[in-house]
C-alpha cells in the first residue's frame, strides 16, 4: 500500500494555531525578502567566477538563463504546491502528498544537502571575505585558521562561529529573524546595483570576446574524430562551448537555490494563498534579471581567465573601475548578503525536519518547540552538524553536493504536479500553474539536463547520501510513522 498524507489533512494541519505551532509572522514582502536573501548570495559572489573561468567564459551569462528557466519551471511548480498545502516541510510535504511516504522521506533527506550544506558552502565563502575585511583593519588570521585540512589549513574558524551565531538568532524567533534578513536584503541588493551601475561603463569589448570560447571536443565530434559519449566521458565535456555552458548552469544553479526555501515557511505566512505565490515567483523574477546582468558587467571588467582560483572574483573585477575606495563597502555589502542567505537555509532545514517530526519520521526532539515557538533542539543539531561541514570541508565539493541534490528535489515537485492532477483534479487551487503537463515536463528535462552535466563525483556522492537515507529510513521512521500507525490500528485483529 501507497501511504500518503490527504490534502485535507495537511490543510487541516496549516489552519492549527496555538502552542505547539508555528507562529504566523510573514507577509508577502516579507517572503519576497525572505526568498532574495536565500537567493544572491555565495553563487553571485563566488561560483560566478568559477563558472567563468573553468566552465562558459563570457557565456555565464547564458548560463544563468538556462539555471533561471529551470527554475521558472520548478517555481511554478512550488508555487501552486505551497498555495494549496501551506505547511511547513516544502517538497517534502508535497511528495508525501502525491508520491507516498518513502518517496517523501528521500526527498526530505534530499533537502539536507540544498539547505545544511548548501549553509555550509556560503559560511566557506563567507570566511574568505570576513578576512579581506579583518585585513582592512590590520588583522590577519593564519591560513591555517581559514581553510580545512583539505585545503591545506586545519579549520576554517570564522565559517563555524558565523553558523552558531546565526543558529542562535533562528533559537529567538522567526520574526526577529525576519527583520535582521530584511535589513540585509536591502543591504545587498544595493551593492548588486552599485556594481552593476558603476561598472557597466569601465566594460571592456574585447573581455567578452569570444563570447562562447571553443570547446576543442565539440569540434572533434562535428569533424567525426570522436563520438558522442567519448566526448561526454572525457575531460573537453564542461569545459567552454555548449557543454560549458550547461555545466556552467549546473554550478550556478547554486546561485538560485533559496526561491524554494520560502515554501518551508509556508506555515509562518499570514495569507499563504496570496503570498505564497508571490514570494517564490517574485523573488525568482527579480533575482534572475539582477544575475544576468550582474554576469554580463563582471565578465567585462575583467577577462574571465582572471578569475580562476580566485575565492573573491567580485572584488577583483569591481578593481579594473578604480573605485578602490568603495572596495571596503563592497566586501561588508558581500557579507551581509552571505548572512541572510545562511539565515534563510538555516531556517529552512529546520522546518524540513520539524515537519518530518511532526509525522513520526524523525525522533520528537525534532518538532519540540522553544517558548519562542522555535524548533531549537533542531536548530541546535544543525549548528553542529553544519559547523563540522563548513569548517573542514572543501567549498567546491560542497557546492556540487547541494546542486545536485537541489535540482533532484524540483524533479519530484514537477513529477508531484502532474500526479495530484490526476488524483485530485478538483481541489481547490489559488494558484494554478500553468501548462500542465508542459511546464512540469520542462522543468524535469531541464533540471535532469544540469544533473548530467555535473561531475561523476557528484552523483557518486548523491548515491552514498541516499542509501544512507534509506538504512535510516527502514530503521527508524518506517517503524515510527503516524499514518502507518494508524492505518495498523484499523485493521481487524488476529
Amino acid at each position: 500500500m501507497l501511504f500518503k498524507k490527504s490534502i485535507p489533512t495537511l490543510i487541516a494541519e496549516a489552519a492549527e494555531s496555538g502552542e505547539g505551532t508555528l507562529k504566523r509572522t510573514l507577509t508577502s514582502s516579507g517572503l519576497v525578502a525572505l526568498g532574495v536573501g536565500a537567493i544572491i548570495g555565495a553563487g553571485l559572489f563566488s561560483l560566478t567566477g568559477i563558472a567563468a573561468a573553468e566552465n562558459a567564459g563570457p557565456a555565464v551569462t547564458l548560463s544563468f538563463i538556462v539555471a533561471a528557466i529551470g527554475c521558472a519551471f520548478a517555481g511554478l511548480c512550488y508555487a501552486e504546491f505551497a498555495a494549496m498545502i501551506p505547511v511547513a516541510g516544502s517538497a517534502y510535504t508535497y511528495s508525501y502528498a502525491t508520491l507516498g511516504e518513502f518517496v517523501a522521506w528521500i526527498i526530505g533527506w534530499d533537502l539536507v544537502l540544498e539547505y545544511a550544506l548548501g549553509a555550509a558552502t556560503v559560511a566557506s565563502s563567507w570566511s574568505q571575505y570576513f578576512n579581506e575585511l579583518l585585513l582592512v583593519f590590520g588583522i590577519n588570521l593564519p591560513e591555517s585558521l581559514l581553510h580545512g585540512p583539505w585545503e591545506g589549513g586545519i579549520v576554517n574558524i570564522p565559517a563555524i562561529v558565523i553558523v552558531c551565531l546565526l543558529s542562535l538568532l533562528l533559537m529567538r524567533g522567526t520574526h526577529e529573524s525576519s527583520i535582521v534578513n530584511n535589513i540585509l536584503v536591502v543591504v545587498k541588493v544595493a551593492v548588486v546595483l552599485i556594481f552593476i551601475a558603476l561598472g557597466w561603463s569601465f566594460i571592456n569589448p574585447l573581455n567578452h570576446e569570444p563570447f562562447i570560447p571553443a570547446n576543442e571536443g565539440e569540434q572533434l565530434v562535428k569533424s567525426g574524430q570522436l563520438g558522442f559519449f567519448e566526448f561526454f566521458k572525457s575531460d573537453y565535456f564542461g569545459h567552454f562551448g555548449i557543454s560549458g555552458i550547461m555545466r556552467g548552469a549546473g554550478v550556478v544553479f547554486f546561485a538560485f537555490i533559496g526561491f524554494d526555501a520560502v515554501s518551508t515557511a509556508a506555515q509562518e505566512a499570514k495569507n499563504p494563498q496570496k503570498g505564497m505565490p508571490i514570494g517564490i515567483i517574485g523573488s525568482l523574477l527579480v533575482c534572475t534579471l539582477l544575475y544576468v546582468l550582474f554576469s554580463y558587467v563582471m565578465t567585462g571588467l575583467e577577462n574571465y581567465t582572471k578569475f580562476a582560483g580566485d575565492a573573491k572574483p567580485v572584488a577583483t573585477a569591481f578593481a579594473q573601475t578604480g573605485y578602490t575606495f568603495l572596495n571596503t563597502a563592497m566586501i561588508i555589502a558581500i557579507l551581509t548578503g552571505y548572512t541572510s542567505v545562511m539565515l534563510v537555509m538555516l531556517l529552512g532545514q529546520s522546518r524540513v525536519f520539524y515537519t518530518m517530526s511532526k509525522d513520526g519520521l524523525l525522533p520528537k526532539l525534532f518538532s519540540d518547540l522553544s517558548k519562542f515557538q522555535t524548533p531549537w533542539k533542531t536548530n541546535v543539531i544543525f549548528m553542529f552538524f553544519v559547523s563540522i561541514f563548513a569548517g573542514f570541508v572543501p567549498v567546491s565539493d560542497l557546492g556540487h553536493m547541494v546542486s545536485i541534490g537541489t535540482l533532484f528535489a524540483f524533479v519530484l515537485v514537477c513529477i508531484g504536479i502532474m500526479v495530484l492532477r490526476k488524483t485530485n483534479p478538483d481541489i481547490q487551487r489559488p494558484f494554478r500553474t500553468p501548462l500542465v503537463p508542459v511546464v512540469p515536463i520542462l522543468g524535469i528535462v531541464v533540471c535532469v539536463a544540469m544533473m548530467a552535466s555535473l561531475p561523476i563525483e557528484s552523483w557518486e556522492r548523491l548515491a552514498i547520501w541516499m542509501i544512507l537515507g534509506i538504512v535510516i529510513y527502514f530503521a527508524y521512521g518506517k517503524r515510527h510513522s503516524k499514518i502507518r500507525t494508524a492505518h495498523a490500528s484499523k485493521l481487524p485483529k488476529g
